[in-house]
């Protein structure tokens, strides 16, 4: 077995124990002999500590020129570069996705890296002409202070470059509480950006659980700023809480991902991109398709095609290098898809492929759950409204592409949406009646670049966008900015009027 992780928690530039004195396992979900990290089981003490280390550093994080801010981000992307393969090592252990799926998280941290460091020497305001004379103004972006980050499993990696990245180039401090279940990935992230020169306190590391670390978290007065991904429903408890004291929260929650295929499709594309998107991290991404709305009339051959990859792909150790498809991240969700696929069966749906657990030999040890297709779903069944996070793909049936939208769009959810046709009025008209923050055109509903905004509608989030050209939104400030050098009294709106 690997060597096992010993981590405190980071406060102020330290490593310390949780002053509970308890701490937690992570162990292999391919494996669980194969004991990945001990961690410290943090209590509200300990997110106190944190923040007060982050408020302390503030005031010369956010002094130091942005240019240099982002200095450090582009040598950690460098670092992060060097030791790609040894992190995806690390993250495919955490949370079990197959190492070429690994580097990929390890990559789009890089990128983050490199496009959050630049705006260091971006951070654009607004200049614009007065409407007096002798007047100047002018906007800037100023950071607010301490920000906390909740973070998931599932990209551990990306998803924490995603918050943390963008806060610090805008001059914030952080306190970060990354998921249980993969907490090693932050370890290694933050690791870089110390190397390459971030100062004590600027990030803080808090490991736990929800109730006792990440509330505390969510309602401390000292953290104006929350940044959150996960479930809907801690979602909404996080948005309450922080409505309390009037912050700023920016949630990215569930989805229930529809790709849509005309007849016209290009089916050997469709069918590549749909077992990538359905069963890529072993459907546990809030963008998996798991909604496959198809015209009837290419319906029949392409299932066909489908069930037959499903069956073939293979489900193993995520270390291993033929495997396609990992083990679900723990027993609670194996244990959620397993229920999900009985209510698939009792609402009438038909099981294509898949639909059991994997047991003996090389998945004794792991939670491990086959590809899984039904067919003859209809819009109103649970498996087709709600967010299932596991390799479970449901085929509806429609006429129409009118048909398509409007089932589409009958979900409480609005993440990622997907269209395969080769008919350039029917793209564009997708495009604008699909309701979902990311649509793709003959691409899967997996696969967002990080210089686009990231981010849903309805109950996917709250409106704030991730990544792109918005991501500093979330971590700073407008100031505006008057310079009347006129010598005199000027009164807007008053004496500009002949």
């Amino acid at each position: 077995m690997a060597e096992t992780r010993r981590l405190h928690n980071l406060i102020g530039g330290k490593f310390v124990p949780s002053t509970t004195g308890r701490t937690f396992e992570r162990r292999n979900p391919a494996d669980q002999r194969d004991l990945v990290g001990i961690f410290a089981e943090s209590g509200a003490d300990d997110v106190n500590a944190a923040v007060a280390a982050a408020k302390a550093a503030y005031p010369a994080w956010r002094k130091l020129p942005a240019p240099r801010r982002g200095e450090i981000l582009l040598r950690a992307a460098e670092l992060l570069q060097a030791r790609k393969e040894r992190y995806s090592h690390d993250l495919t252990r955490e949370m079990g996705k197959p190492l070429f799926e690994a580097g990929g998280d390890i990559v789009e941290a890089i990128g983050m890296a490199q496009y959050a460091g630049s705006e260091g020497r971006r951070m654009h305001g607004v200049t614009t002409p007065s409407e007096l004379p002798n007047k100047f103004q002018m906007s800037m972006r100023q950071p607010i202070g301490v920000v906390g980050m909740i973070t998931p499993w599932n990209f551990p990696m990306a998803i924490a470059s995603w918050k943390m990245l963008p806060a610090l180039v805008c001059g914030n401090t952080v306190v970060i509480k990354p998921g249980e279940d993969a907490s090693v990935s932050t370890y290694n992230l933050v690791e870089c950006l110390v190397e390459a020169g971030l100062p004590p306190g600027v990030v803080n590391i808090v490991t736990g659980y929800g109730p006792t670390a990440g509330q505390p978290l969510v309602e401390h007065p000292d953290v104006p700023v929350l940044s959150f991904t996960g479930s809907t429903e801690v979602g909404r408890l996080v948005y309450e809480l922080g409505a309390r004291q009037i912050k700023r929260v920016s949630l990215e929650l569930g989805g229930k991902n529809p790709l849509i295929v005309m007849d016209d499709a290009d089916l050997d594309l469709v069918e590549q991109g749909v077992v990538w998107a359905a069963f890529g991290t072993t459907g546990q991404r809030c963008t998996a398709t798991s909604r496959l709305i198809v015209q009837r009339r290419v319906a029949g051959p392409l299932i066909e095609r489908l069930v037959a990859r499903a069956r073939a792909l293979r489900v193993g150790n995520g270390l291993h290098p033929a495997t396609e498809m990992g083990p679900l991240v723990n027993g609670d969700q194996l244990r959620r898809v397993l229920e999900y696929i009985e209510v698939g069966r009792s609402e009438g749906a038909i099981l294509r492929s898949g639909g059991a657990q994997l047991k003996g030999g090389d998945y004794e040890h792991g939670f491990f759950v086959q590809p899984t297709i039904f067919t003859g779903v209809r819009p109103e069944m649970r498996i087709a409204r709600e967010e299932i996070f596991g390799p479970v793909l449901s085929i509806i049936e429609v006429e129409s592409l009118d048909e398509a939208i409007a089932i589409a769009n009958d979900v409480a959810y609005g993440l990622s949406a997907a269209l395969y046709t080769r008919d350039i009025n029917a793209a564009y008209r997708a495009m604008h009646e699909l309701e979902a923050g990311i649509v793709y055109i003959n691409a899967p509903t997996i696969g967002a670049e990080i210089h686009l905004p990231f981010g849903g509608v309805k109950a996917t989030g709250n409106g704030h966008r991730e990544a792109g050209p918005t991501m500093l939104d979330l971590f700073s400030e407008w100031k505006s900015v008057y310079v009347d050098y006129s010598g005199s009294l000027q009164r807007a709106q008053i004496d500009n009027i002949d």
